[in-house]
């Protein structure tokens, strides 16, 4: 296999194809302490994109619980079982990735789910792990603890879907890094949800070809984001680009906070696929837990996540979460004001750092009634 740089484990790896980055890469941070498993961006995709015959148990975005929920059943402790314990020395992960651990004959390591472990996509939900007796009370870190994770397609840089093809129906576009998939080249083989850790590709038994996220590409060739980021309620992600960090920037939201403030981490990086969705750790879970979900870093990205409030810059890139449905390319943090700008630099976006607080009378002689109850 080729030699690809992979900078999420610091060096270089086997993959299947040579490398070839797009002009510019898809990518989404998601606020995992802000998340309510309100379910919202769930219900988004699934009526835009998947409403259709045999597509009744896709989920291209869901939220499971953590750490007992999982969709497909185990998707996650499956591949963890099979890749074994591994072995990362600082920001070098010495272990192997899913395509050095594949076996004779075979591109990736991976597994094909049962039809019933997609029979139960709420399974685990808000079943928290830990203990409290009786006459205890909560204290940080918690007891007992569990959050939620939301998941799309990773769109990554070195896709086990499209390395494990043999049709190659699947392919990375160059103009914007989006993994998409041809159906016409597609003959059903199931070889993409073997190779995808993340178990995101899914396959249509009526058309009986595979299908998954498409990234919403409409709305973003037009400078929106994703149905999921603009719909979340509780504006837990911002969706643009990145790049890699040399070539980071400080003035775009992602790179800043993905290379700069470095609170924003990747989903399984030791897996080798260089995934393009990244995740603020949540601050009250045993950092073990983390550490092994979203790799190095994560203690030093949750102390810079509680200090937030004190660096204006960050603060800023936070507010700046669904605060538009147009992608953010360059912001700026200036008289107190976090402002977005689109790829034309043109302003879609304007948060204060503090929101402005106003004490009115109770009484409004001008009207002559009460602004409170005071009954």
């Amino acid at each position: 296999m080729p030699g690809v740089y992979n900078w999420q484990i610091g060096r270089e790896m086997e993959y299947p194809y040579e490398p070839a980055r797009p002009a510019k890469q898809f990518a989404m941070v998601m606020d995992l302490n802000k998340c309510i498993a309100c379910q919202t961006c769930t219900v988004a995709c699934k009526t835009n994109w998947t409403p259709g015959r045999g597509q009744e148990y896709m989920f291209w975005n869901n939220v499971e619980s953590k750490p007992y929920g999982f969709y497909p059943l185990g998707w996650d402790v499956k591949i963890l079982g099979l890749h074994g314990v591994q072995e990362m020395t600082g920001s070098v992960y010495d272990g192997k990735t899913l395509f050095e651990s594949a076996p004779d004959g075979e591109r990736v390591l991976g597994y094909l789910p049962e039809d019933l472990d997609y029979a139960h996509p709420n399974i685990g939900e808000d079943d928290s792990l830990g203990n409290m007796p009786q006459g205890q009370y909560i204290t940080i870190p918690h007891m007992q603890w569990m959050y939620y994770l939301p998941r799309i397609c990773n769109h990554c840089t070195y896709p086990a879907c499209l390395g494990s093809c043999p049709r190659q129906s699947i392919y990375k576009r160059p103009e914007d890094g989006i993994v998409l998939l041809d159906q016409a080249r597609c003959r059903g083989y199931r070889e993409c949800v073997r190779g995808c850790p993340y178990k995101k590709t899914f396959f249509n038994p009526v058309t009986r070809v595979s299908e998954k996220c498409i990234g919403c590409y409409p709305a973003v060739e037009n400078g929106y984001q994703t149905q999921c980021t603009v719909s979340c309620i509780g504006k837990i992600r911002l969706q643009g680009f990145i790049t890699t960090p040399d070539k980071a920037r400080e003035d775009n939201p992602l790179d800043y906070l993905v290379h700069i403030a470095k609170i924003a981490k990747p989903l399984y990086p030791q897996f080798g696929l260089e995934p393009n969705v990244y995740y603020i750790p949540p601050v009250h879970v045993p950092l073990a837990f983390l550490s092994q979900m979203f790799g190095h870093g994560v203690p030093e990205a949750i102390t810079t996540y509680r200090h937030a409030k004190e660096d204006e810059k960050l603060l800023g890139a936070l507010l700046l979460f669904g605060s538009t449905p147009r992608i953010i390319h360059r912001f700026k943090v200036e008289a107190g004001t976090a402002v977005g700008f689109d790829e034309q630099g043109d302003e879609v976006s304007r948060v204060p750092l503090k929101e402005p607080i106003h004490v009115r009378v109770a009484h409004d002689a001008r009207y002559d009634v009460y602004r409170s109850n005071i009954t």
